[in-house]
């Protein structure tokens, strides 16, 4: 067991200097104590090298997360020129691991956070080693013809690296051929010299330990494959020879280092054999073997019987990744969402699709992060790739979270959630694989009082009381699970059983929204949220951190979809209040990113919803970002440092952690799409809308909106690029014929996929007779126009008549509520009407809350078709071809 105490004395003893200057810094102080007391070999680090904790505790990066560029960067700083030594390779990776680990178990980094730096800081080593190998050899043979990519699979290819993992790896080049040098070899014989290379840097032992232990076990033809195989072999293997386990393996895949395009272009080319566009059950049954191998080999093993294999044992991180895995391939053919590497993000687009119910997906994700600490835990203490929990686990439970262990910190209650995780997970495996019948297609018992529920008469007899009152018919389950944690949280109970009203709110929720129900069991301390309603929103603090900003998101998007049930909101005040939620992120991310003393140089323009201020929840953020001709620091010469904070306020917003991610960013409505810069300058915009710019690029900017930076600059540079709109489709009478064909053509491409948006008399109907008639308005320019006010302006300007207004209005509340309804059912839009009775009869009832009695006097499947035959009815009087 580690003595904290013991490292510091002998740290006194050897670095008296050191040891003075940290003892007076009460943060450095906690970071040694708290290095010394998690890790041997870390502790042994900062005897050797204080000036690495000091260095940590004086600068801000505690508080940071790092890229893979950002310590490729750090990387090269470090090394002289030429070929690395594998000592200093080895040196590196562990001072990083210092501050990694001091952001682990000081709180500053969750779950998502600490597995993406591991992951990110092995590609910087194998990138930059790669780098300088390929350096190496190209002063004898020169460059070869063709470029090599290194794809990692397992954790690394998932983003999810251990403190002590291997690093499973595969070598690829794009083509045969010759290099280009004095000594010429052919581009397979330079390529496996590089190879091998980098594979003996990163594994040789040094007096640092070794960097990575790199398996290339899992290459094509495994240990009998060549050590690096041309693009062409490789997809003629996996096509013709691949078995379902490596297919399966991929699922993980990515460029990690290199030139990525071989990488990429191979799994763009596996990708349709990896997952099945039909249920074939013969894949789950082939990986099941393979589990039940791994169960074999590990009771052969003989362990102690008082050890457990966090990731081997039934239960364990292998069941949750063969779970995901075999559900991904199952489905990933007709649901492309499904498909992602990380285990975390991979859970929560399963639970998206209902290939999970909410309790399994909560009790899997519950499972998978305590079961990873656990292994953190067990690996960082001596660098050592074990799984096993030793027999007497006091000092592992010591540094456990305390939220992972029910705030009680001690081995036996380590043990008592390690079995009840591995028992849940053990049940869900085996009823899903085996069973071959998902939780979410079983029909529901019928509900019944469960001691739990009688249980509250003797703990909260007023909450009891309103239960027999108001007997909840969707989700008494779902509900009985949240009691489970009021039981453990007794003050929340007892508000619950006092307050009425709370109480009240709370069963409307779990009546109609799955997915907020969902928040509440995982985080009851959104409870609070409900004192709020019908208070202001409030700016997130002024020095929040990206995890800070998360959190403030997701208490305050709770709250307003809440309001939205429970108050009975009009659906386009919930839509104005997210869309002023997600500007205050937007502008709070972009102070983040820049610096809080940089000038508001950039403009940041969204577009689509979040530019309607009709965001939602679940709503991508369209955003394009230019930089104004009068300001300063926005010369040409600034747009790579631009760029690079556009880069990280896109990666702010949308990175996926353990409290998940706040929103996803589109940037693709740029000028030129993907190809084009990610920031670009006012001049090359309006070159862009003069000269070469397509119909529906222009229409999109009718619906622009600047929302952070320069807003100034920005609400003119809109203005000027929609005159230049009107100009080219307004004015010259183009744009009823341009409008009328996009539309038709979106119905032809997405509306059998997209009824209710793309189909005929869907929601783009109106969207496109609002864009006719507002071009119409000649060249009238609105900083901010919702759908209603859009209706009210062009009706005030004689462009609609009064019967049409009134009638694009409840079409239009409709079809907005009928989405809102949706998403805080499942969490995310939905294309279609759902198919469960059950989720049906949540929507009538939402949509009735936000919708005047006529647009819900009849069956909502009804409704819908007959608003869609009005809204055709409108759209081809208005759009007749003469």
């Amino acid at each position: 067991m580690l003595i904290a105490t013991d490292y510091f004395f002998r740290l006194q003893e050897r670095h008296p200097d050191a040891f003075e200057r940290l003892s007076r810094q009460p943060s450095a102080y906690q970071s040694a104590m708290a290095v010394f007391a998690h890790s041997h070999f870390l502790s042994e680090e900062v005897l050797q090298h204080p000036e690495w904790l000091e260095e940590l505790c004086a600068g801000p990066t505690l508080h940071q997360s790092c890229s893979a560029d950002q310590y490729a960067d750090r990387l090269e700083a470090t090394l002289p020129p030429g070929l690395p030594e594998a000592v200093d390779l080895a040196r590196f990776r562990r001072r990083e691991l210092l501050r990694i680990l001091l952001r682990d178990v000081r709180g500053f980094a969750n779950l998502p956070e600490t597995t993406g730096e591991l992951s990110h800081l092995a590609d910087a080593i194998l990138d930059v080693t790669l780098r300088r190998a390929i350096a190496h050899y190209a002063l004898r043979h020169g460059l070869p013809s063709a470029s090599l990519s290194i794809l990692a699979v397992g954790k690394l290819g998932g983003e999810e690296l251990n403190y002590s993992s291997d690093i499973d790896l595969i070598f690829l080049y794009a083509s045969n051929g010759d290099t280009a040098g004095p000594a010429v070899i052919t581009n397979k014989e330079f390529s496996k010299k590089v190879a091998n290379l980098v594979t003996d840097l990163l594994s040789r032992y040094t007096p640092e330990g070794i960097c990575y232990r790199v398996d290339l076990r899992l290459r094509p033809e495994g240990r009998h494959g060549e050590v690096v195989m041309s693009l062409d072999a490789a997809k003629t293997y996996y096509q013709s020879r691949g078995r379902d386990w490596e297919l399966q393996m991929l699922i993980k895949a990515r460029p990690a280092a290199g030139d990525p395009a071989p990488g990429r272009a191979l799994l763009a080319f596996i990708e349709p054999l990896i997952y099945s566009t039909s249920l074939d059950f013969t894949a789950i049954e082939a990986v099941s073997q393979t589990r039940l191998r791994i169960h074999e080999q590990l009771a052969s093993r003989k362990l102690n019987a008082a050890e457990i294999d966090v990731k081997l044992s039934p239960g364990g991180i292998r069941d949750i990744e063969f779970l995901v895995q075999c559900l991904q391939r199952l489905h990933g053919g007709r649901e492309p969402w499904v498909r992602h590497g990380g285990t975390m993000l991979a859970l929560s687009r399963l639970r998206d699709k209902e290939l999970l119910s909410p309790i399994e997906y909560g009790r899997l994700t519950s499972a998978y992060q305590f079961l990873r600490h656990l292994e953190h835990r067990l690996q960082f203490e001596d660098d050592r790739q074990t799984h096993s929990l030793p027999p007497n686990p006091e000092h592992i439970a010591r540094r456990m979270p305390p939220a992972e262990v029910g705030g009680v910190v001690s081995a036996p209650r380590l043990l008592e959630a390690l079995h009840v995780h591995l028992a849940e997970v053990h049940e869900i495996y085996e009823r899903v694989i085996h069973a071959q019948q998902p939780a979410y297609l079983a029909p529901e018992p019928a509900a019944q009082p469960s001691n739990l529920v009688r249980f509250l008469d003797q703990k909260a007899p007023a909450l009891a009381a309103l239960l027999a009152l108001r007997p909840l018919h969707r989700s008494a389950l779902a509900f009985e699970h949240f009691l489970e944690k009021m039981f453990d949280a007794p003050g929340w109970l007892a508000l619950l059983d006092r307050d009425s009203t709370l109480a009240g709110h709370v069963l409307d929720i779990f009546e109609t929204s799955p997915y907020l129900s969902e928040q509440l069991v995982r985080t009851p301390d959104l409870l609070a949220e409900f004192a709020l309603f019908r208070t202001p929103l409030n700016p997130p603090p002024p020095d929040a951190d990206p995890p800070a900003l998360r959190r403030y998101f997701r208490r305050e998007m709770f709250r307003l979809q809440a309001e939205s049930i429970c108050l009975a909101r009009p659906v386009f005040d919930t839509l104005e209040r997210a869309s002023q939620l997600g500007e205050e992120i937007l502008a709070a991310a972009y102070r983040i990113a820049a610096g809080p003393d940089t000038p508001p140089g950039m403009m940041v323009i969204a577009l689509g919803r979040l530019g309607m201020r009709e965001f939602d929840l679940g709503s991508d953020a369209d955003l394009v970002f230019a930089l104004p001709q009068a300001a300063p620091n926005s010369s040409e010469d600034e747009l790579p440092r631009w760029s690079r904070i556009a880069e990280r306020l896109i990666e702010i917003l949308s990175a996926y952690t353990g409290d998940g991610m706040m929103f996803a960013v589109d940037s693709r409505l740029r000028p030129n799409g993907r190809a084009g810069a990610l920031v670009q300058t006012e001049a090359a915009f309006r070159e862009y809308f003069e000269r070469r710019a397509e119909a529906w690029e222009g229409m999109a900017y009718m619906k622009a909106r600047a929302v952070a930076g320069n807003l100034e600059a920005a609400t003119v540079f809109l203005h000027d690029l929609q005159q230049i709109d009107w100009r080219r489709y307004g004015q010259s009478g183009r744009s009823r014929v341009e409008l009328r064909r996009m539309r038709l053509r979106l119905e032809r491409e997405q509306g059998v996929a997209q009824p209710l948006k793309a189909g005929s008399g869907g929601y783009y109907d109106i969207d496109f007779i609002l864009m006719y008639l507002r071009l119409k308005s000649a060249g009238f320019f609105f900083k901010q126009l919702s759908t209603p006010q859009r209706i009210e302006v062009i009706e005030k300007m004689g462009h609609l008549d009064h019967a049409d207004a009134l009638f694009l209005r409840d079409a239009a509340t409709f079809y907005r509520a009928l989405d809102h309804g949706l998403r805080i059912i499942f969490g995310h839009a939905e294309a279609d009407l759902p198919k469960s009775p059950l989720h049906l009869d949540m929507l009538t009832d939402v949509i009735g809350r936000w919708t005047p009695p006529h647009l819900h006097d009849q069956p909502l499947p009804d409704k819908v078709e007959q608003i869609r035959s009005r809204t055709r009815e409108l759209f081809d009087r208005l759009f007749a071809v003469s």
